[in-house]
């Protein structure tokens, strides 16, 4: 259960990307972006009594609040909204989308929460055996992890506790090309039938990585326990090279964690767009 509920997240924000930019809409510069970010460590218990459990929801969240480019900003405060927080609320200004997003999720946890608890309190062995089961958590942040020319990549980090064994922490990465309003995919970086070569380049690199000789040593490790390990639109593009960013269950279980895959440009020349503005821009 907790690995579909992060495909079907990870999936919904990395199709947000095509419902906030439209084609044809351009803007002369970068903008000029400046951001600030909100804080919000918000801690309710169920029937509002502090000797029972509580939800904890903890938010860092930057935006932009500056530009040369209204458009632009405004553009990007809907997509970063929709992103950490919904499309439902990229209506709303920043302040209030956090706001009603806090008062929903702290009215969900009492709602779905209390009458269980009240159940599970007639039959309960000790306090303890019931609380772990009901303190909720949920932290969202949302980060600027590159700002330079037309590329802004956005990084989002989500972790979430619903009791059980253990929760699920992922992180998304969305670029933009500033230039375009357009959120940048695989297909625009790399030509022809790349998917098979970029794939080998990954296992590849990987093996090296993990100072190994072969995808049976990686499988004996855990590597493509979980799922098979594809090019994915999780990634962020640095000056020397492309990092691949899987979460835990994408290919790999839980205890081992995210993996990173750094492919330098050198090695993917041969299956890159050669006129992409925004890697050329990047790299030199």
């Amino acid at each position: 259960m907790i690995k579909k509920q992060y495909v079907i997240r990870l999936a919904v924000i990395l199709s947000v990307s095509g419902i906030l930019f439209s084609c044809g809409n351009k803007v002369k510069d970068t903008g000029a972006l400046a951001f600030d970010s909100i804080q919000i460590n918000e801690t309710v218990h169920l029937f509002g009594d502090t000797a029972k459990p509580a939800c904890n929801l903890v938010i860092n969240y930057a935006y932009p609040v500056k530009s040369s480019d209204q458009k632009l900003k405004d553009s990007l405060n809907r997509f970063f909204i929709s992103a950490c927080f919904g499309d439902k609320y990229n209506v709303l200004s920043t302040k209030e989308a956090i706001k009603q997003f806090t008062d929903t999720y702290v009215a969900e946890y009492r709602r779905d929460l209390e009458p269980m608890y009240t159940e599970d309190q007639k039959n309960k062995e000790d306090e303890s055996s019931v609380g772990a089961w009901y303190s909720y958590y949920k932290g969202i942040e949302g980060h600027v992890q590159t700002y330079k020319g037309n590329l802004l990549t956005y990084r989002v980090n989500y972790n979430e506790y619903t009791g059980g064994a253990h929760g699920m922490y992922t992180t998304t990465y969305l670029n933009v090309n500033l230039a375009t309003l357009r959120t940048i995919h695989l297909d625009d970086i790399f030509t022809g039938d790349y998917m098979e070569m970029l794939t080998d380049l990954l296992w590849n690199q990987l093996m090296a990585d993990k100072k190994v000789a072969s995808h049976k040593e990686l499988e004996d490790i855990g590597y493509g326990s979980t799922g098979e390990l594809v090019p994915t639109d999780n990634f962020y593009p640095v000056k020397d090279g492309i990092v691949f960013y899987f979460n835990i269950y994408e290919f790999t279980p839980y205890v081992m964690g995210p993996v990173e895959i750094k492919l330098p440009y050198e090695i993917m020349e041969h299956i890159m767009v050669t006129d992409n503005a925004i890697i050329n821009e990047l790299r030199n």
